[in-house]
């Protein structure tokens, strides 16, 4: 982080937790960042889909999780259901993938580790992804798949998601009625699809994976002409008053950065209980390589907390 970085000013703030970079991870992230270098920017459209589904399926699977498929709310995907999981609460995660990639199978070891962490059962659907089922064909189900959810008697509900996941969780959040969900733990989430963030210039060359015309594509094939700045579309620009708690994780090497601050920023002002958390040296969805990364096995713990600590309040009072 150079001295010069607009970022320096979230970083003082209280509602934004720092984590430096271990020496083991720094080790980690060099190899990394060598093997991805000539790929970056490279995987664009459809046909990216199994290639996405490839990597993403890397992660270790935890012990002590079943996994079976369901429809919840007439939405396909995937229970993650850790042995002793009390059956009167869930996490909802949407999984990540830009709008036009990613699956609920794809998705199982990682939100078995969430699920895992939190000692709570989640369940990831297989949202309608673009072109195919622009925008708000993802959000529909999203919305959909709570309300499936909470027919089935639940006694508390928080919702998970990561990259444009994150964006749908915390688009259910904002437009959910009071009581609905618990909580929101989202990891690098798309709040701002204008792209207006300065970590889309600052934290360009620092990022491996990603480039903003890349990025313009996966965008536009998801809008497909809608408004970026439409609050339905754009969580950043939703109002925020009144929401649950909410923790965001973010890499200080992502260009979606500023998408995290600028969100936790305008949550505070609103009087929502938020906090981000920024990891130095970590790309978009470091938490996929859990035991491998210190920075990923720290971030699920952080996340396993906090989920079991809104679930159990609900459940208690």
């Amino acid at each position: 982080m150079s001295a010069a970085s607009p970022a320096l000013a979230f970083f003082a703030e209280p509602w934004c937790a720092t984590h430096p970079l271990t020496a083991h991870d720094r080790a980690v992230m060099t190899q990394v960042r060598a093997m991805a270098e000539p790929q970056k920017g490279q995987m664009r459209g459809v046909a990216a889909r199994p290639t996405f589904d490839a990597l993403i399926q890397h992660t270790t699977a935890p012990d002590g999780v079943t996994w079976r498929a369901d429809r919840v709310g007439g939405v396909h995907g995937w229970w993650c259901e850790p042995v002793s999981a009390p059956a009167d609460v869930a996490i909802l995660h949407l999984h990540g993938g830009w709008f036009n990639w990613g699956s609920a199978e794809a998705y199982h070891h990682i939100v078995g580790q969430i699920a895992r962490s939190a000692g709570a059962k989640a369940f990831v659907p297989d949202y309608r992804l673009a072109p195919e089922h622009p925008f708000p064909a993802g959000a529909d189900d999203a919305r959909a798949c709570l309300d499936g959810l909470l027919d089935l008697g639940l006694r508390a509900v928080a919702v998970t998601g990561d990259s444009a996941g994150g964006n749908l969780a915390l688009g259910l959040l904002a437009s959910a009625q009071a009581g609905r969900l618990v909580g929101a733990a989202v990891l690098s989430p798309v709040t701002d699809l204008t792209l207006s963030g300065e970590s889309w210039t600052g934290r360009a060359e620092a990022d491996p994976f990603f480039v903003r015309d890349q990025a313009e594509g996966l965008i536009n094939a998801y809008l497909a002409g809608h408004d970026p700045a439409d609050p339905a579309a754009s969580p950043l620009f939703s109002g925020l008053a009144g929401l649950p708690p909410v923790r965001v994780h973010v890499g200080d090497d992502e260009v979606l950065r500023d998408d995290s601050l600028n969100y936790v920023q305008r949550a505070v002002a609103a009087g929502v209980d938020a906090q981000v958390d920024v990891w130095a040296g970590m790309p978009h969805g470091f938490l996929g390589s859990v035991g491998q990364l210190d920075a990923a096995d720290a971030e699920l713990a952080l996340l396993g907390a906090f989920l079991a600590q809104r679930l159990s309040t609900v459940r208690a009072g």
